[in-house]
């Protein structure tokens, strides 16, 4: 049985816990993890990047100078690609970047990155982590506590975020806050540590169990 240590709300010790074998006891895909990372980044990219071909420059009607005659070499255009301000030859264009994963292989994906940080004890779960008023040194003192900050990327993983605890974790730098239902692979790759409450790791099993 997976194990992770875990703590009160105030980043103290409190033994260890039982993590969900379907979620933290998998069989790791490297192949499937690395399918979901590429296709999550792959995702991110707008492609919106676009550049003129020398038939989209504005200009170069006219022919330079006659064809022979000057001691010049031949040009018809001024926005020929070896001209400056000329055309771009080859350049990119808007396209669409999106790769397409199907659910099973995401599942396989995040149980296998799952599992591989359960087993480098990278997984902490934290009882409560709710403020009633925005507090960003409190917030930042209780992954300290839990050696899950500084100097360490942290994903937090929460049940239910109020308007409070996300104020207190914005401005600290190298954590982010994700939903129990909302968990992806290239977040847990990407993180040092993985703060999860204890309501969270309950709706993690329920929505990623099967």
């Amino acid at each position: 049985m997976a194990k992770a240590n875990i703590f009160d709300k105030d980043g103290a010790s409190a033994g260890t816990v039982d993590l969900p074998k379907s979620l933290f006891e998998a069989e790791i895909n490297e192949f499937a993890v690395h399918e979901a990372v590429v296709a999550y980044l792959a995702n991110q990219r707008q492609g919106t990047v676009n550049t003129k071909e020398r038939s989209d420059v504005a200009g170069g009607g006219k022919k330079p100078w006659k064809q022979k005659g000057t001691g010049r070499a031949r040009a018809g255009t001024i926005r020929s690609p070896l001209w400056r301000g000329g055309g771009t030859v080859f350049g990119p264009h808007p396209r669409e970047h999106r790769v397409k994963l199907n659910k099973k292989v995401k599942r396989v994906a995040l149980k296998s990155s799952l599992t591989s940080r359960a087993q480098s004890g990278d997984v902490l779960v934290i009882k409560s982590l709710a403020f009633e008023a925005p507090k960003t040194k409190t917030f930042a003192g209780v992954l300290k506590n839990m050696d899950a900050y500084p100097r360490k990327k942290t994903l937090v993983v929460l049940d239910k975020a109020t308007a409070a605890t996300l104020k207190s974790a914005r401005n600290v730098a190298g954590v982010r806050l994700t939903a129990a239902d909302k968990v992806n692979t290239y977040d847990v790759v990407w993180a040092d540590k993985i703060v999860v409450t204890s309501d969270a790791l309950r709706r993690m099993e329920e929505v990623y169990a099967s």
